[in-house]
């Protein structure tokens, strides 16, 4: 009995530093914004205690939802681009072409730089008058002031910017599925669109399924690069993502507590969204890639 209650002490022990920072940088603060989504706090004054007045002033509120429409939106832009993209590229780089190597360390330099930094030189390149796509095509194209193509245009830049991440995953994913499987399938016959589809696409679920949790979370949660571009929700509002509601209301509005409401909305969906794909991936994804 000691043994065992020394085995778990031990065990417990060794959790600890885990268990402490899972507390104090994920239970704690969920639970400070759950505190301050129901109090009203300015960030001057001391925060007042409202009650549920926050949540129903958040969740009533038009202009809330539009937000989360256009940001689920935005996502639906990016993510197959980036993913069908990632894909292509990954292809390219696993077949050994000359110059691979340095390709791989190009396709990564936009997601290591800074967000904000960026959007400032996508800002640049997209202004209307001294724009360098304007001069490039020798057409004025109002591309961020213009509603019908400011959204597009936003999510296109996320897409350069994240197509590399996604690249080096899917390369990796390519790489780790046995020669063999390949193999066998080119003597069955298969061509090369049959044995990506039926071969290395199924082998590669669990990266996809680490890719589109990933993207879908830091797309839903993407700011700097569109408050670069568009500041204070675009034109007519078409780029005012969720994340940017939370940064204005927080910081412009001072308006804490209605900002907890929302960050904690997005938290939910975000968990939501994860299980679903968490689940759907699990009835169908092969880890065991030795056989």
């Amino acid at each position: 009995m000691s043994g065992g209650r020394r085995e778990t002490g031990t065990a417990y022990a060794l959790l600890a530093p885990s268990l402490f920072g899972i507390t104090a940088f994920l239970v704690l603060p969920i639970l400070v914004v759950l505190w301050l989504s129901l109090n009203h706090w300015d960030l001057i004054s001391s925060a007042q205690w409202v009650g549920l007045r926050n949540w129903h002033e958040v969740l009533t509120d038009a202009a809330f939802g539009r937000s989360l429409v256009i940001t689920a939106v935005f996502v639906l832009l990016v993510i197959p681009v980036e993913v069908v993209l990632g894909l292509f590229a990954a292809s390219l780089l696993t077949r050994g072409l000359p110059g691979s190597p340095a390709f791989r360390v190009i396709y990564v330099l936009p997601w290591i730089c800074a967000p904000l930094v960026l959007g400032v030189v996508w800002r640049w390149i997209l202004a209307p008058t001294d724009g360098a796509l304007n001069a490039l095509i020798g057409h004025r194209v109002e591309w961020l002031a213009d509603p019908a193509l400011a959204l597009p245009s936003v999510a296109a830049v996320t897409v350069w910017t994240q197509v590399g991440y996604v690249t080096l995953f899917f390369a990796a994913g390519l790489q780790n599925i046995p020669a063999h499987l390949i193999e066998a399938a080119r003597i069955d016959g298969a061509g090369p669109w049959q044995t990506f589809w039926r071969i290395k696409l199924p082998l590669l679920r669990p990266t996809m399924f680490f890719v589109l949790v990933t993207g879908v979370i830091s797309s839903f949660q993407v700011f700097d690069s569109i408050y670069a571009l568009t500041p204070q929700g675009g034109p007519e509002g078409v780029t005012d993502v969720i994340a940017g509601r939370i940064y204005y209301q927080a910081f412009q509005s001072r308006n804490i507590g209605e900002a907890s409401v929302m960050a904690l909305v997005l938290f939910t969906v975000l968990v939501v969204i994860t299980v679903g794909q968490q689940r759907w991936f699990s009835r169908r994804t092969t880890y065991d890639l030795s056989t």
